[in-house]
């Protein structure tokens, strides 16, 4: 299988699967780390992966379907979505649908957290546009189930930070993204003030 993408952690090869397209995951041996250590740390975050994913999915969040785990490999076999990352499409969408797909981000996000679901790297990179134009969330590898308010607030300040930067052009946008997430989480306010504490920490440091 070719490899797509190589990072420090893990490695995306792309491929078929019982006649599917899919996405091998394999998280990539440390070598300075004991063998026999090394795969049990990588065995664990895939599985946590893999977890976060299938309950996300429960609750009703479009991920990548998991066809297989190999904890000894430390891989997972998914769904390969075909679609742009919303990163490279959000800025040159008509604006009617820039603000749906912005509603929708803060549905999806308000899902997570109720559920006490952290992706841990909750940016427009991350999410990809499904040929039924649903979102899809990709890379739950630095996610984790908490309900500590405080990491649920880096959640949301990463993605603030990305409409920010990569989506200044749209940056209005954020305020149908906040909307939305307080409509569809009770918690929502409290979540939010963390988020701007984290932001003063940020312009302070």
């Amino acid at each position: 299988m070719a490899v797509l993408r190589r990072g420090a952690e893990a490695e995306l090869h792309d491929g078929k699967w019982l006649g599917r397209d899919i996405i091998l995951k394999r998280r990539i041996p440390k070598g300075y780390r004991h063998p026999a250590l090394d795969l049990k740390i990588r065995a664990q975050r895939t599985k946590n992966e893999a977890r976060l994913m299938l309950e996300a999915r429960s609750k009703g969040i479009p991920v990548p379907i998991i066809y297989d785990i190999d904890l000894s490999k430390a891989e997972i076999t998914m769904e390969r979505i075909h679609g742009p990352r919303i990163k490279d499409l959000f800025n040159t969408l008509p604006e009617p649908d820039a603000k749906a797909l912005a509603i929708e981000i803060g549905r999806l996000a308000a899902i997570l957290h109720s559920n006490d679901i952290v992706h841990g790297d909750l940016t427009t990179s991350n999410m990809l546009m499904r040929d039924d134009g649903k979102i899809c969330l990709i890379d739950f590898s630095l996610g984790e189930k908490t309900d500590e308010i405080e990491k649920k607030g880096v959640d949301l300040h990463l993605l603030f930070e990305a409409f920010h930067s990569a989506h200044y052009v749209r940056e209005h946008l954020l305020e149908d993204v906040i909307d939305s997430y307080k409509k569809h989480y009770k918690d929502a306010q409290v979540i939010l003030q963390r988020v701007k504490e984290i932001e003063k920490r940020g312009r302070y440091t």
